[in-house]
């Protein structure tokens, strides 16, 4: 198992597992994403998000994408988790805790 940020090479992936999670939210024909928003709005010089990707055997089988807000309350940066995610067949092998350890570090 590893995890690391994800790359540019794995915009594909990021879209398959945004595909899977809106199949689990019951929602399949929602996603409008494409590789194309995934590759601009993540891997610009100012992206919106950033995400960490997590890896059996070098593929991508996980992510966690998040990005930084300002807490008007708190008077402080934080991190915002939008999507974890682990693909059904690879559930059980604590991929998403990995993914939640390595967010907590950020």
């Amino acid at each position: 198992m590893e995890i690391r940020p994800a790359r540019p090479s794995d915009a594909q992936d990021l879209l398959d597992l945004i595909h899977e999670l809106a199949a689990y939210e019951k929602e399949p024909d929602a996603v409008k994403t494409t590789t194309t928003d995934i590759l601009r709005d993540g891997f610009s010089d100012s992206p919106y998000f950033q995400c960490l990707v997590a890896l059996i055997d070098g593929q991508v089988e996980g992510m966690a994408l998040y990005f930084f807000t300002w807490s008007t309350w708190e008077g402080r940066p934080s991190l915002y988790l939008e999507d974890l995610m682990v693909r059904e067949s690879k559930r059980g092998q604590g991929l998403g805790l990995k993914l939640l350890k390595a967010l907590g570090q950020i």
